[in-house]
This record gives C-alpha cells, structure tokens and sequence, in this order.
C-alpha cells in the first residue's frame, strides 16, 4: 500500500492558543482511519487544514501528493468532505440537491442523472428521490450528505462525526455505508465520539487530546503501546483459594478477584499483572510447577474506551 494522505509537524495556533501542535500522521489508500479525542482535542482543525479550509501555521500535510496549502484545487479534486453541520437548502427535491452539488464539481450534464441514481441506491435512498430534503430524517440527512461528498467520485472521504446526533438503527447504517465505501477502495478519515463503532469499523485508529497525537496505531497495536493493565482470567479444577493466596505473593500481580465478583462463575479467578509476555509466561509456568489444577490461563484484552482513558489521562491543556 502506498500514503495518500501524509503529515508533517502540523501545527496551528490562535495568538496564544495552540489548537494543533506538531502532528505526524500517515494513513494508507484504502485504510479507514478513525480521530477520536474530546472537544477541543484538534480533530476538526486538522480536518479544516486537510480540506484546504484552513491554512496551518506550520509544518506540511499532502494528499495524493499534492500539499493541501499550494495545490488546495488538486486537493479538492481527491477529496470530499463532510462537515459536522452542513446546510441544506429549503424546497429543493432530494435529486436537485446532489444535482446541484455535481454541478459544482463540472460533472457534465449528461453523466449526472445516471450518477445521481447511482448515489442514491448506494444510500439507500433512491425511493426519496422526489422528496424535499427538508422532509427527510436526520439519519436520511447524514446519508444524503455522504452521498453529496462522493459526486465528483473522490479517493479520499474526510468525515468530521458522521453518525452524530443519530439513533441506533441509523448510526448502523451509516457504519454499513462506510464498510461498503471501503469495500470500493475509498480511503476514509473519520472522526466519532462513539468510541465502539470506532474499534469496530476502523483500520487504524489516532488518540488527539490537547492538540497533541497522544496515541496511534490499530487497537491492538495500542493496547501493547499504551501498556493498558493485562487482566488475566484463570479456571482452575477445584478450589480457587490456594491460586488467590499464592498471586498474593507475586509481586507484579496488582489485585486478585474470583469469578463471583464479576458475575462469572466461582472456579475463575481475576487479576491485573504489570509485567510482560515473558513474566507473564514464568508465571503460569511457575504455577503449573506448583501442582495448581489450572485448566485455562488467557488475558482479557481491553476496549478502546480503555485505550483512550490510559492515553489520555494526565494530558493537559
């Protein structure tokens, strides 16, 4: 895979606030990227910068090769983006709405309906065709707005929150629409607060907090990173007490909990261990030495909520 969008010590700042500072990110054609971060983090200005709607005070950003501050039209050639808030436009019918948009980019006159029909079906609107826009639903909105960055077919989609603000069944569909759009080798950048559909739909996935890139990777490639506490569970044949008094002793072994406490059964015990995947390997050979009846040992990974609250915790502003 080659880069199609790289990021050289992105920097923005206000006077004296730093909304960006030094940002260094590569992301792969093909990939889905997720930005996640809280308010204020510097998602949607790098995103702005990204889009040749903001000008950066320092460093580069190029996309497909051509850097976002001296070449923005061959930019916007590659790129279409959605904003977090976007207009639409009162008695106007859903198919004038993205006829309008084609328009804008110079698809010719006698290419656009045939496209615009494509673009409804891959949003699954094609029965609103007629509708006005400001009848549809919000989830419809969110659709039709993608379906509006994708007329002038780009290779990269910049996404600033796309399933906010949507119920359950829609943010489903929005997740379904952005695997069938990689699925036809768009490459995507999104950011979300909805920190599950991040892990469950990305590649790769960037921590902001403060302006700062606090963490990247994929998730599992972040769990190792960030050193999220291991917990391990262990079954044993028998009794758990032995097991829980002979962790008790071992130094790197946090906290030991059984089963019970966590609303699993009562031959499990829990506990967090700090050390790595050798330590962790002498321990359990150390514990079969001991005669310990122990039917299975394995490491309970974290989620990405776990990620995100170790990379960012004891990050200031």
């Amino acid at each position: 895979m080659t880069n199609i969008i790289e990021i050289t010590g992105l920097t923005k700042t206000y006077s004296k606030l730093t909304a960006l500072q030094d940002l260094n990110l590569t992301i792969q054609r093909g990939e889905v990227f997720g930005f996640i971060g809280p308010n204020g983090a510097g998602k949607t200005t790098t995103m702005r910068i990204l889009t040749t709607l903001l000008k950066q005070t320092s460093g580069e950003a190029f996309i497909g090769g051509y850097s976002v501050a001296e070449n923005p039209n061959e930019v916007r050639r590659l790129i279409g983006y959605m904003p977090d808030f976007f207009g639409v436009y009162e008695d106007m019918k859903v198919w004038e709405y993205l006829d309008f948009f084609a328009a804008c980019y110079e698809v010719p006159f006698h290419q656009r309906r045939g496209m615009i029909g494509d673009l409804l079906d891959l949003v699954d609107l094609g029965h609103k065709r007629d509708a006005f826009v400001e009848s549809l639903s919000r989830g419809m909105k969110q659709r039709l707005c993608l379906a509006r960055t994708l007329a002038h077919d780009p290779q990269v989609l910049i996404l600033d929150e796309p399933a906010s603000g949507l119920d359950p069944r829609a943010r489903i569909e929005m997740r379904e629409l952005l695997r069938e759009l990689q699925g036809m080798g768009k490459t995507i950048f999104f950011s979300s607060h909805i920190l599950s559909e991040v892990a469950d739909i990305c590649t790769s996935i960037g921590i902001m907090e403060a302006g700062k890139l606090v963490a990247y990777g994929n998730l599992e490639e972040m769990r190792r990173q960030l050193q999220v506490h291991r917990l391990i569970q262990v079954r044993l044949l028998g009794a758990t007490e032995p097991l829980k008094e002979r962790l008790l002793h071992v130094p790197l072994v946090q906290s030991v909990t059984d089963g019970t406490a966590v609303e699993l059964t009562p031959d499990i015990v829990r506990f967090d261990f700090t050390g790595d995947d050798m330590e962790l390997s002498h321990l359990l050979r150390d514990l079969i030495q001991e005669g310990l009846p122990i039917i299975s040992f394995s490491e309970e990974m974290g989620d990405l909520e776990d990620v995100f609250m170790h990379a960012t915790r004891g990050i200031v502003n």
